[in-house]
């Protein structure tokens, strides 16, 4: 028989997919233990929120990916909740893309999905928007959901309630794999899967023996395989306090978006900043971006008082698609490099993952166009860090 350890799900990472998924594992009985170094570090804790596969603009699988999502989401929190006894903060509440002109509006990709505005009804959604926007598309199937404040707590309680434990403080180091692949495989000579090492908060290294892992560690992923096509986008963001309703559809415009929460607590970002790699702080020059992006959209919300000031690291690929299914490394997982619509591809992310991993999944093409080799690299064994 084997180990109890060897039975358990390793997910490495605390996120919100690392959360996600282990939460739909446990669903359906898995053993589920989750590693994490810092959750506060976590993209889920840093990201506005948005649920907008449209208003982002997004083309192709990509679109496909998103739309699916968006269809998921209010099941898949309703679960969360039933599990966890609290909210989420899933708000349906439309997203307005301003454009200068109306070429400029018809051919955004998504404006097949949206309801075109002239500056008549772009006032109407969004009072005070400054006067060079004089198009837009409303996207009424978009929307928001409370990730800072709601759905990570959601998440974290409805996985406990599920069962999954957790080992905070402890870093991953390596994945350790068997030097003969096992019987079954596929002729591409992947090693498998054999347990991780890792350092606990006592600075003592370990290895965890597992035959199934989930590699869930946003833009450190490619640090355990440097093989991935990941890299960090460093984002910088703040919030500010309006009148309750001052706003109430989310406003996505190039470059800076404003996410207005219930309570009139306005989201306002983000920098996209590849360049600075896993620079932690804020800039002056980041911060100086959002207020005059702000200005540039909604001009009375910059007097209105600043709350918090914030940064996070997207993981993020060359086509701004996540990694999804097999590893090179057999029995390990990927979930990762969902740049900046973890939030938006969370609830599709577990169904496919899951399903996979547990051999139910009837969406092969779906998740096959995010493998991690589509980029043309070949398998090799991970480094020792």
């Amino acid at each position: 028989m084997a180990s109890q350890a060897q039975e358990t799900i390793l997910v490495l990472g605390g996120g919100l997919l690392g959360l996600a998924i282990a939460h739909g594992l446990a669903r359906r009985g898995e053993s589920v233990h989750v590693l994490s170094r810092r959750r506060s570090e976590a993209a889920g804790f840093v990201a506005a929120g948005m649920l907008a596969p449209h208003a982002e603009g997004l083309q192709g699988p990509l679109l496909a990916l998103g739309q699916r999502s968006l269809e998921l989401i209010p099941a898949w929190v309703a679960t969360i909740e039933a599990d966890s006894g609290l909210g989420c903060g899933l708000h349906p509440c439309g997203i307005v893309v301003p454009f200068a002109s109306n070429a400029e509006r018809d051919g955004y990709a998504t404006a097949p999905w949206g309801l075109a505005l002239d500056r008549s009804g772009l006032e109407q959604e969004v009072p005070g928007l400054a006067p060079h926007w004089q198009a837009g598309l409303l996207f009424a199937q978009d929307g928001q959901i409370d990730n800072r404040r709601e759905l990570m707590r959601a998440l974290e309680a409805a996985c406990v309630a599920r069962g999954v434990t957790f080992e905070e403080g402890s870093e991953v180091l390596e994945l350790l794999t068997e030097s003969k692949p096992s019987e079954g495989d596929s002729g591409q000579g992947r090693g498998r899967l054999a347990g991780v090492r890792l350092r606990r908060a006592d600075d003592q290294d370990y290895e965890l023996p597992c035959q199934r892992a989930v590699l869930a560690c946003g833009a450190w992923s490619a640090r355990l395989l440097p093989q991935l096509p990941l890299f960090p986008v460093k984002g910088q963001m703040l919030s500010i306090q309006g009148p309750r309703h001052a706003l109430t559809r989310v406003l996505f415009g190039p470059g800076t978006y404003i996410v207005p929460r219930q309570d009139g607590l306005l989201v306002v970002g983000a920098t996209s900043e590849p360049e600075a790699g896993f620079s932690e702080g804020l800039t002056p020059s980041g911060q100086k971006q959002l207020q005059e992006g702000l200005v540039k959209l909604l001009p009375e919300a910059s007097s209105w008082p600043p709350m918090e000031r914030w940064w996070g690291f997207r993981p993020c690929t060359a086509d701004a698609a996540p990694l999804l299914g097999t590893a090179p490394i057999q029995g390990l997982w990927l979930a990762s490099g969902h740049c900046r619509n973890g939030v938006l591809l969370a609830a599709v992310t577990v169904e496919l993952l899951v399903g996979a991993m547990l051999g139910q999944n009837n969406n092969d093409e779906l998740i096959a166009a995010f493998g991690w080799n589509r980029f043309g690299l070949a398998p090799r064994e991970p480094t020792r860090k």
